[in-house]
């Protein structure tokens, strides 16, 4: 299996790699525009896009574009997320230039008929309206929004119903005109592809298009602060989150591999001490999210409203601890973890073809993947340590919380126990 890469003279780029037992193929288009490329006024728009695509293009229906895919036996679907939004196929090999047909289809030609729009803006407000009857959805959200407050990136990717409530065909094709530029769309492709025939269809296709005139993101800046509502639930959700490295930076490996050592599973701290010796949740776990210029490592936890002060104050301890004592033994556990996971994940053409295009937009290539498992063995207890030093001793963090969390503990005195 090799990974062949190319780019148009406009700037759209193909990335492939054929992985010969396989009969079916995964490709689609990831763009490189998602929640934080919107301005405020346009928060909400690009899951909307999202949305639209599959509503109809100047050649084919909305129930066209499904049965295209469906009659050969395949799947199609789309997300939008911070940074991104894919549009993605799953077919037999044999079925690969329809597929790429009909992507290109629904993002080169959609006629976003008013009609659609209404009907599909029904179908988000209700999206919302589910996120919002959904707590650890809702949690997570007033989570970003606290660590990034009033930046593009803070802001929720459904956007607020009012906006929703007001986008219209000509905010569609305005956001399309600023954002989906030939230069920041990626055909990733994997399985039963053949590369060249790819860039040739690619070409005819895209090869086409002008280069785009986008402006430049409004960088992110981890500034931390607080967020709570007091809603009688069963549980209270309580998430708190540190500044981290970016994608770039050259502790995100460090900081991911902490934090599977620390709350990734079972045999986790967090999980062990939290939920195995005190019986404080059902749940709970951290992880590290990066973006392209800044990075957080993140916990959550549902407790009941009388226990979480305790259990708020354990995970502030573990922290402190984790920076004197975790040990060889729980590194190289989530070393082996990390590796396994993602070589695990690189048996299914869908997720090669996610990394690839994550990748190409992160670095513009595709890294060896032994750099990157050598990246990951790197990593030893040190270096672990001064991480969690690091977040004991800055201590920029956010805090949100929801539910029966009236008597909660406020942000900064987690700080001060966290800094003592």
């Amino acid at each position: 299996m090799s990974i062949q890469f190319h780019t148009l003279s406009n700037g759209f780029r193909i990335v492939t790699e054929n992985m010969p037992s396989l009969e079916s193929a995964s490709l689609g288009i990831w763009v490189a525009a998602g929640g934080r490329h919107e301005r405020v006024e346009q928060n909400g728009i690009a899951h909307f896009l999202e949305h639209m695509a599959f509503k109809g293009t100047k050649t084919r229906s909305s129930l066209d574009i499904a049965e295209a895919i469906e009659d050969v036996g395949g799947f199609i679907n789309a997300y939008t997320s911070r940074e991104m939004t894919a549009y993605y196929v799953r077919v037999l090999g044999g079925d690969v230039p329809l597929a790429l047909d009909v992507i290109s289809d629904v993002l080169l030609n959609p006629v976003f008929d008013p009609k659609e729009i209404e009907i599909e803006r029904g179908v988000i407000l209700q999206e919302i309206g589910q996120s919002l009857d959904t707590p650890d959805d809702v949690v997570f959200d007033w989570l970003q929004e606290a660590a990034y407050p009033k930046q593009a990136i803070g802001r929720s990717i459904l956007g607020p119903a009012e906006r929703v409530k007001s986008f219209n065909r000509n905010d569609l094709n305005g956001f399309v005109s600023e954002q989906y530029g030939p230069e920041q769309l990626i055909l990733s492709a994997a399985g039963a592809v053949d590369h060249d025939s790819l860039v040739a269809e690619a070409e005819r296709l895209f090869g086409g298009l002008a280069r785009g005139t986008s402006t430049a993101v409004e960088p992110a800046k981890f500034e931390g602060g607080e967020i709570r509502e007091v809603k009688d639930l069963e549980q209270a959700h309580f998430t708190m989150a540190f500044e981290g490295p970016n994608y770039l930076a050259d502790d995100i490996f460090t900081a991911q591999i902490f934090a599977s050592a620390f709350g990734g599973g079972m045999s986790s701290r967090l999980f062990q001490e939290v939920r195995e010796k005190r019986g404080l949740c059902y749940t709970i776990f951290s992880q590290a999210s990066a973006f392209v210029d800044s990075g957080m490592l993140m916990i959550y936890a549902g407790t009941s409203g009388d226990q979480l002060t305790e259990l708020a104050e354990i995970t502030v301890d573990e922290i402190k601890r984790a920076a004197d004592d975790m040990s060889e033994v729980e590194i190289a556990r989530a070393r082996t973890q990390m590796k396994a996971g993602m070589l695990m994940g690189l048996e299914s053409p869908a997720s090669r073809a996610e990394r690839m295009a994550r990748l190409v937009m992160i670095y513009g290539q595709v890294p060896p993947l032994a750099e990157t498992i050598a990246k990951i063995d790197a990593v030893d207890v040190a270096g672990v340590r001064n991480f969690a030093a690091g977040l004991a001793q800055n201590a920029n963090a956010a805090l949100a919380l929801y539910g029966p969390v009236a008597d909660a503990p406020m942000l900064d005195n987690l700080k001060t126990r966290l800094m003592s």
